[in-house]
């Protein structure tokens, strides 16, 4: 049997998994080959899976020629497969249709040039003559509006702003999303982590008596495969890793942020920290410049997943360089209890604590989610401003 090479525009799409694969030869070796694989100059345009299927299945496959547009054939007969997701979808799309244009582009130019020499009155292809060009799904320039994209890609606007971002941004992770090589939500949490890391390279200038810090710890527990979890109240075991959530940082990067300069001679850190992972958050302090002197204890009402417990309490650490005395004469209780909300969302309450404890000076949030407060500086991947 003649061997092929894959077209480009093929290539574009996933090969089967080796489950389906498999089906799919054992389907030709009892029908044989239904659908005819399409070639373009030569090479497989459609059909790679089955050609390959012929091959090991010892069936001659029938072959057919295509003229004409061959991104835009293989998104018309492919593009709806139901094994792709909305995202990977979007970036197929993408890359067929800016292929699509610079092929296009090139056969326009070839024309121009063959009517060029046959007339000097011809020159390049009419209008009318663009317009019977076939077109990819209703294709639509890269510099459309995120509607007109998602209309022709068969996605959502959501999808095609994500991915458009990922794609400008980090182009090597977009391109694994599209062969499916990486998850689109590990592509987008690791654009997460380089927007921070870039922020924690410009971290606010001035110095402050008040910093208050929730760090995107990383636990390195995905908690993947736990199930649902209705052993533990209906709390979804899985849902608890924090990388579900949001970005996370190792604790060697959260340490290295220059923190330090930007504390005060005698200022407060009011860091929250967790049980399994208190003795390299202490570290964190330490490399801050602080000294750990006690904690506060959130208790949340009703805990979550845990290896050896239901979690149902968090510790904001208090730690001083120089002196951190509160103003305040009035001592809070040490334990706070406050109903939780979202997936590490810290109560609005634990600020207006703090403030009532230390009256004056700058104050500023790091990590903060959400707009900033009366009277303090925020900082942050999630913020509002």
């Amino acid at each position: 049997m003649t061997a092929y090479a894959d077209h480009e525009a093929a290539q574009l799409f996933p090969l089967m998994t080796q489950e389906r694969f498999s089906d799919l030869v054992g389907s030709i070796q009892l029908s044989g080959l239904l659908h005819e694989i399409i070639l373009y100059e030569d090479k497989i345009l459609d059909g790679r899976n089955r050609y390959r299927a012929c091959e090991k299945a010892g069936i001659a496959p029938r072959f057919r020629q295509h003229v004409g547009d061959p991104y835009d054939y293989v998104w018309s007969a492919n593009g709806q497969r139901r094994d792709l997701g909305q995202d990977q979808r979007y970036l197929i799309w993408k890359a067929a249709n800016e292929k699509s244009d610079t092929w296009r582009a090139t056969q326009n130019a070839a024309k121009a040039q063959a009517d060029a020499k046959r007339s000097e009155k011809q020159k390049g292809i009419s209008k009318a003559e663009k317009e019977r060009e076939p077109t990819l799904s209703g294709r639509t320039s890269t510099r459309a509006g995120s509607k007109a994209k998602a209309s022709a890609s068969s996605t959502n606007r959501g999808t095609v702003e994500r991915m458009d971002k990922l794609a400008n941004e980090r182009p090597d992770l977009a391109e694994k999303v599209r062969t499916g090589e990486i998850k689109p939500t590990e592509a987008c949490r690791q654009l997460k982590k380089d927007e921070v890391a870039k922020k924690i390279k410009a971290l606010p200038q001035g110095q402050y008596r008040v910093i208050y810090a929730d760090p995107p710890w990383s636990y390195n527990d995905t908690r993947s495969g736990l199930g649902s979890g209705d052993d533990q109240g209906g709390i979804d075991r899985a849902s608890t890793a924090a990388d579900n959530h949001y970005p996370t940082m190792p604790t060697a990067e959260i340490a290295a942020m220059d923190v330090k300069s930007m504390a005060g001679p005698d200022s407060v850190l009011l860091c929250w920290a967790t049980f399994p992972m208190l003795v390299e958050q202490l570290d964190v302090i330490k490399a801050w410049g602080f000294k750990y002197k006690t904690a506060f204890v959130w208790d949340k009402g009703r805990g979550s997943f845990g290896n050896y417990h239901k979690a149902e309490a968090e510790l904001l650490l208090v730690c001083t360089r120089g002196s951190g005395v509160p103003d305040a004469t009035h001592r809070e209780n040490q334990v706070q209890s406050f109903a939780r909300g979202k997936h590490s969302q810290k109560p609005e309450e634990f600020r207006a604590l703090i403030d009532r404890i230390y009256l004056d000076g700058s104050r500023i949030e790091l990590f903060r989610r959400g707009n900033a407060p009366d009277g303090w500086k925020i900082w942050g991947a999630e913020t509002d401003d």
